[in-house]
């Protein structure tokens, strides 16, 4: 009976084998794919980069300022928001303005709540400044080579293109364990499904990393009002962008996401809110995921009474084919080697993530509770107040 039992979980092992087999193939075509590039000569339109912040985060003043240093020829805008008078990134953005006189860099103060979404309602207060005819959204966690506003711009010109937005890699920023963990949660978890969702065309995502879009395709779809009470605010703007009738690109690139959690508690958070919003946008693709858990399950199938040395080969096997992915997604996106031994650890923390975010579809974020719905809506835990009022400066 429980070799019968073990067989359950060791088929669907061996099958995540395989899946890791594939993601490490597709990986490396993925990275060699020939970028799209503009002409030397060719007109490089306006572009307004929006900031959304909220309070100080770890190397903040570093990340905000790799937007600032773009080789990009043509006028750049970076637009800084806030919804608090006493936000401690208001003196990030400060500095960056003392350093960069030379860049139009705006900063909107405004506590006007339009929805659930409180991102989103940042954006809606910070949307009345855009400047220019290419949009840039990026979240304030991100850092980018000088060569990123080309880059997105060359995609974004491409015939049928209506948005781009970009796969990212995790970038610990200190050495600490939780930190660690995190970085490869990214990289051996998350970079893996998209590359094998959005080559075999089962998935067509979108992501806070980078959306660019045009200031007129950003009307046609309703500006950011039509998301203010969205989850998965990045992933509507994606499907609103593609019922447009146009092409969400993905370039061959990655960019970097500071990964700054200390504790487990917080990452387990973080880590649990990005499961219940993939679980909400895409619950049949979700649920099918379970495959790629080969590690756990065949540790669980090991575990079982008389389950015999079969099972341990599988769960030796998943974790070879794990290395084997992590080594090829480092060398194909040129990413810093990670600390491999954390690798059965991060698999058995994913594993009981995953498991969890089936119970309920409460979330945490930004110090904010809230309830998700089936439609992927946000519902406060406690209500949202609604100030009014704008500055910029």
């Amino acid at each position: 009976m429980t070799a019968w039992i073990s067989s359950l979980f060791l088929v669907p092992a061996l099958a995540g084998c395989l899946y890791a087999l594939l993601a490490a193939i597709l990986a490396g075509r993925f990275a060699a794919r020939t970028p799209p590039r503009l002409a030397p000569d060719a007109r490089r339109p306006g572009v307004s980069i929006l900031k959304p912040l909220c309070g100080i985060e770890p190397d903040l003043y570093e990340n905000l300022e790799t937007f600032c240093r773009q080789t990009y020829a043509g006028p750049i805008q970076v637009v800084f928001g806030v919804q608090n008078a006493a936000d401690p990134a208001i003196a990030v953005v400060e500095r960056l303005a003392a350093a960069y006189p030379g860049l139009r860099l705006d900063l909107v103060i405004d506590a006007s709540q339009h929805g659930s979404n409180r991102k989103v309602s940042n954006l809606i207060n910070m949307s009345g400044l855009i400047a220019h005819e290419t949009v840039v959204l990026a979240d304030s966690d991100m850092s980018v080579r000088p060569d990123y506003l080309e880059r997105i711009v060359a995609e974004l010109s491409r015939p049928g293109v209506t948005g781009v937005t970009c796969l990212y890699h995790g970038e610990p920023a200190e050495r600490g364990l939780c930190a660690q963990l995190s970085a490869l949660a990214i990289d051996v978890q998350f970079m893996p499904n998209v590359l094998v969702g959005t080559s075999l065309g089962l998935a067509k995502p979108c992501f806070g990393s980078t959306i660019a879009m045009t200031r007129e395709s950003l009307e046609r779809i309703g500006g950011f009002r039509a998301f203010k009470d969205d989850l998965a605010d990045d992933y509507m703007i994606g499907e609103a962008l593609r019922r447009d009738g146009g092409i969400v690109a993905i370039p061959a690139f990655t960019i970097g996401h500071a990964c700054v959690d200390t504790e487990l508690s917080g990452l387990w958070r973080h880590e649990l809110r990005w499961n219940r919003t993939i679980r909400n946008v895409d619950p049949a693709g979700y649920a099918g995921s379970f495959v790629t858990h080969a590690f756990p399950l065949a540790l669980i199938a090991a575990l079982l009474p008389g389950a015999g040395t079969a099972a341990l080969a599988v769960a030796a096997l998943a974790l070879a084919c794990r290395i084997l992915l992590c080594l090829r997604i480092e060398r194909a996106f040129g990413l810093a080697p990670h600390a491999y031994w954390l690798l059965p650890i991060r698999d058995m923390l994913t594993f009981i993530n995953f498991t969890w975010s089936f119970v309920s579809g409460a979330v945490t974020w930004k110090g904010h509770d809230y309830r998700v719905v089936a439609d992927g809506t946000l519902i406060p835990e406690h209500g949202l107040g609604h100030e009014t009022g704008a500055t910029s400066v």
